[in-house]
C-alpha cells in the first residue's frame, strides 16, 4: 500500500487531507523538494536536504526535522511502493491559520510528503523548447509552492509543441520553468550562476562537479540570449529529467538538430556516476 506521510502519521495517500485554512492553500505559503529514488536509493539526499534548510529560512521558518529523521521518514515512503524507480515529493507549508497575512500567527506547520513510482523517459533524442521573458518573481532561488508562473510558461510551451520554456530576464537567460540551463559553443559550456532568479539545481551542481572531476572545461558565467540562439548545444537539467538536449529552439534547430557529441559525452558520465551511487 502506497503510503503518505502527514504530520507525524503515515497514512493511505487518499486518506492524507489538509484544513482548508492552511496557508499553502490560501496563499501558496511554503516550499517543496522533489527528490529522485533509483533503485531505492534516495539521490543526492544530503543536498536535496541542504536546499530544503535554504528554502525553509528564506521565508522565515525553521527545519522541523533533522536530517537523520528526514531519512527515516522518507525512507517508508519508498519502502510502501512497489517500484524501484521512484520520485519523493515534499512540502512544508506555514500551517494552519485565520486568512491574515501576518506570519507570526502560524504556530505549527504542515508537513507533507509522498512517494510516487515514476516511469523512466527517453530523451534521447532531445526535446523542442521555446524561449520567453521570464515573467516570474524575484526570489526564484527559494523552491516555493507558488509556482503558477511556471505552470503558465509551461502551458505555452505546449501549445507551441514544445516541452520546456527557457527564460529570458533583462536579455540574459535565467532558466527553464523547471529546469536549469547549460549550452555548448566550440566545446565550451556555459551555465548562467547561481542568484536570485536561478534555482540552485541538484543536478545542475552535479553535473558541473561531473566536468571539474573530469576536466571538462565549463564556466558559470551570464549567458546571453543572443548566446543561446547561437549555441551548438542547449541542455536542460533536473532531478526528474536528469540531462536533456534541446535540438529545436523557437522552431529552429540548434546545432546540427541532434543531440551534440557534448551531450553525448556528459550524458554518459552522469549516468555512470549514478549507476555507481545506487548499485
Amino acid at each position: 500500500m502506497t503510503l503518505a506521510y502527514l504530520n507525524g502519521e503515515f497514512k493511505p495517500l487518499a486518506e492524507a487531507s489538509v484544513n482548508v485554512l492552511d496557508r499553502g492553500f490560501t496563499f501558496g505559503d511554503g516550499v517543496y523538494e522533489v527528490m529522485p529514488v533509483f533503485n531505492r536509493m534516495i539521490f543526492r539526499f544530503d543536498e536535496h536536504v541542504r536546499r530544503l534548510e535554504n528554502s525553509l529560512q528564506a521565508i522565515y521558518m525553521t527545519n522541523p526535522y533533522a536530517a537523520e529523521q528526514w531519512l527515516s521518514i522518507l525512507q517508508k515512503l519508498v519502502s510502501s511502493v512497489e517500484q524501484t524507480e521512484q520520485s519523493i515529493y515534499l512540502q512544508i507549508t506555514r500551517g494552519v491559520t485565520d486568512r491574515d497575512h501576518a506570519i507570526s500567527l502560524a504556530k505549527n506547520p504542515t508537513i507533507f510528503a509522498m512517494s510516487r513510482a515514476v516511469e523512466k523517459k527517453n530523451f534521447a533524442a532531445g526535446i523542442n523548447a521555446i524561449t520567453h521573458e521570464d515573467i516570474r518573481w524575484q526570489y526564484c532561488a527559494i523552491k516555493a509552492i507558488t509556482l503558477l508562473p511556471s505552470v503558465l510558461l509551461r502551458h505555452k510551451a505546449k501549445e507551441q509543441g514544445a516541452s520546456e520554456a527557457i527564460l529570458i530576464r533583462d536579455t540574459y537567460v535565467t532558466e527553464g520553468a523547471a529546469s536549469n540551463v547549460f549550452i555548448c559553443k566550440d566545446n565550451k559550456i556555459l551555465t548562467p550562476p547561481k542568484n536570485n532568479h536561478v534555482l540552485p539545481g541538484i543536478t545542475r551542481d552535479l553535473l558541473i562537479e561531473i566536468l571539474d572531476k573530469h576536466n571538462i572545461a565549463y564556466a558559470e558565467m551570464p549567458v546571453s540570449e543572443a548566446a543561446l540562439l547561437a549555441a551548438d548545444e542547449v541542455w536542460l537539467t533536473s532531478s526528474t529529467w536528469e540531462i536533456v538536449p534541446v535540438v529545436q529552439l523557437d522552431n529552429k534547430p540548434v546545432g546540427s538538430g541532434k543531440p551534440g557529441p557534448v551531450w553525448h559525452t556528459a550524458n554518459l558520465l552522469y549516468q555512470k556516476f549514478k549507476r555507481s551511487y545506487c548499485c
